[in-house]
């Protein structure tokens, strides 16, 4: 005997199909047949809105939904009194509460109210999510107001209910009212309720002990990183390349790039990627890095090939950018980030880095792409794990590497409380800044590119032989909790692993994020140009920092962006910029010196076409 034939016999054993003798014309689709000049309700039927019943009441349970349960019919006060008892539920007392008009309209706020047989009763302070109703013939009162409210009803209907308030119920289940089935009734939403009761203690017991989990793995991590060191060699102590052309081109044909495709900028405004912003003469970020690779490739008559990890929610704005290159010659090859990899990734949408280094060098192993790297003669791969715009991608750095058999280099810069590095010095990575730690980024003596340099020899003795198996614990064993370390301590962990780990602080130039619409500001003026893929900032700038530029609220996204520049000022000479209100810029204007723009509110402020302001506070068209 099936599962199915036991339930149908346990509802038949109630009654439950027993109708009345007049079956109306809309409860014929629940109606099996007649018998005896009575209505036979179908327990197919019947069990199936049993499901959809409790499965509608599972899910408020689950988010700890308030029920009401309504019963006038003294033969149910018993069964009412155990289920409400064990499920905690607001269920009203044995008189006519129900009777008395507004009970739920009115009962926003604590209200008495006063019954036929004088008796003062208390109405709950907060509507109910979901009312349950069992003799429905006698609350078409509370169903009309219910609906009034948009509040839910799940109820026991037969064959004599009448359309208007059949259709006033949102779960109808169609059966018998016998005392049988109502004890069967209630009994399925006492152990639903207490199930779904059950689980979300055990769900936060979890949450708890995940919680416990990381804040011991981060202080661990804290200790960690005191313990790992990188030396960091200046850009300018590296050994230039050799002069023979044929040398460098033997080099480059040697490296692969990998460009992490980042998550939307929605927090400028953007459906699409950072890199597919026009950032310079009309350039994009991926523009800059394909034109890059094609100038060296046609330079050396080298071949360097591009790898884009992509999303599903950033492929089509890349792929425009991709179909403008066509004929550039760069071989370009994309995959799918998480494509045919099952380890589970832990980040916001808004996360710059797609994934710690460990789960990079995995997916490199997705479909065969590193195999495939090395059997064509590539050793080393410079990974772009964010929008640095001024990335160059240096061969200088690339025979470092190969010279001195370094299997792992992270690029990075000075912070402003840093001097210049002059000699190779040894740095502890908890004084590196990491990209989540850009706020904080002068407590750090050096700033994290985010660009970093990998020998795909390494990662593939790592993935088949060494680390990669053992240095991180498998979900089945800790649950997913080591796979939501903090990135610093997964770094560290991936440095660990590596024989010889170096870092080249490259000039500050090099160090250009695109983080926010002050950032695009500075890109798109006349401080800076590209040439062959490379942004360069313009000579007659005397200043070696650039300006700093602090926008509005108003300029926060770039749609707002746009609309309030038609053209992008001059600020070669600009030492600062701080926008604040309903501030619109007209065409060619100048900034120079220190500029403070702050309209009053209520006031749109337009700064005319051609002006130039050195050195001024602005609030109204009068100062300008």
């Amino acid at each position: 005997m099936t599962i199915h034939s036991i339930v149908i016999q346990k509802l038949l054993s109630t009654n439950a199909q027993v109708g009345r003798r007049v079956a109306a014309h809309h409860f014929k689709v629940y109606t099996y047949g007649f018998r005896n000049k009575m209505a036979i309700i179908d327990s197919d039927k019947t069990l199936i809105a049993l499901r959809s019943a409790c499965n509608f009441m599972a899910s408020l349970a689950r988010h700890n939904g308030r029920f009401m349960f309504i019963n006038t019919n003294p033969l149910f006060d018993d069964i009412f009194q155990l289920m409400t008892n064990k499920v905690g539920s607001y269920r009203h007392s044995a008189n006519a509460l129900w009777r008395t008009g507004g009970f739920l309209t009115n009962s926003y706020s604590p209200k008495k109210f006063r019954s036929r047989n004088k008796k003062l009763i208390f109405g709950p302070t907060q509507p109910p999510d979901c009312i349950v109703i069992v003799d429905t013939e006698r609350k078409s009162s509370v169903i009309n107001e219910a609906f009034k409210l948009q509040i839910p009803v799940v109820a026991l209907v037969d064959s004599a209910m009448p359309l208007d308030c059949y259709n006033r119920i949102a779960y109808p289940v169609p059966a018998n009212d016998s005392v049988q089935f109502v004890y069967l009734f209630c009994n399925l939403i006492t152990k639903t309720l207490l199930l779904e009761r059950n689980k979300s203690a055990a769900a936060r017991e979890e949450a708890l002990q995940i919680e416990e989990h990381r804040a011991k793995a981060k202080a661990k991590a804290k200790s960690d990183l005191a313990k790992i060191g990188v030396t960091v060699f200046p850009y300018a102590s590296l050994a230039p390349l050799p002069e023979d052309i044929e040398e460098t081109k033997k080099l480059l044909d040697k490296l692969a790039v990998l460009k992490f495709d980042s998550a939307p900028g929605r927090s400028m405004g953007l459906d699409g990627p950072k890199s597919t912003i026009d950032i310079s003469d009309g350039w994009t970020f991926m523009d800059l890095i394909i034109n890059q690779i094609e100038t060296l490739n046609s330079k050396y008559g080298c071949r360097v090939p591009l790898l884009l990890f992509y999303k599903d929610n950033t492929n089509d704005s890349t792929q425009k950018v991709l179909e403008k290159h066509l004929k550039s010659g760069v071989e370009v090859h994309t995959l799918k980030q998480g494509e045919g990899t099952e380890l589970k990734l832990h980040q916001s949408q808004e996360e710059v880095r797609p994934f710690d280094d460990i789960d990079m060098f995995s997916l490199l192993m997705t479909g065969g792409t590193l195999d495939s790297l090395l059997s064509q003669g590539k050793e080393y791969i410079l990974v772009m794990k964010s929008d640095n715009v001024a990335t160059i991608i240096d061969p200088n750095i690339l025979n470092h590497l190969m010279t001195n058999d370094i299997e792992y280099c992270i690029e990075v810069v000075p912070s402003n409380l840093f001097n210049l590095i002059l000699t190779p010095m040894n740095f502890k990575l908890q004084e590196i800044a990491r990209n989540q730690d850009k706020h904080l980024k002068d407590n750090f003596k050096l700033i994290d590119t985010t660009n970093m340099w990998v020998s795909l020899r390494a990662i593939k003795r790592l993935v088949d032989f060494e680390g990669l198996k053992h240095g991180k614990p498998s979900a089945s064993k800790e649950k997913d909790y080591d796979l939501t370390l903090p990135q610093d301590s997964e770094t560290g962990l991936a440095i660990q692993l590596f024989n010889n780990v170096t870092g080249v602080s490259v000039p500050e130039s090099r160090y250009l994020p695109l983080d926010a619409t002050s950032d695009l500001l500075i890109l798109q003026s006349d401080l800076y140009t590209c040439v062959e893929g490379v942004l360069t900032r313009n000579p007659a700038r005397t200043n070696p920092s650039n300006p700093v530029i602090d926008l509005g609220p108003e300029f926060e996204k770039v749609g707002d962006f746009q609309n309030r520049f038609r053209s992008i000022p001059s600020i070669i000479e600009l030492d600062s910029l701080t926008v604040r209100g309903d501030v619109w810029f007209g065409d060619n204007i100048t900034l120079k010196g220190q500029v403070t723009i702050a309209a009053k509110p209520g006031l749109k402020l337009e700064i005319s076409d051609g002006v130039i302001i050195e050195n001024k506070e602005i609030n109204d068209p009068a100062d300008i």
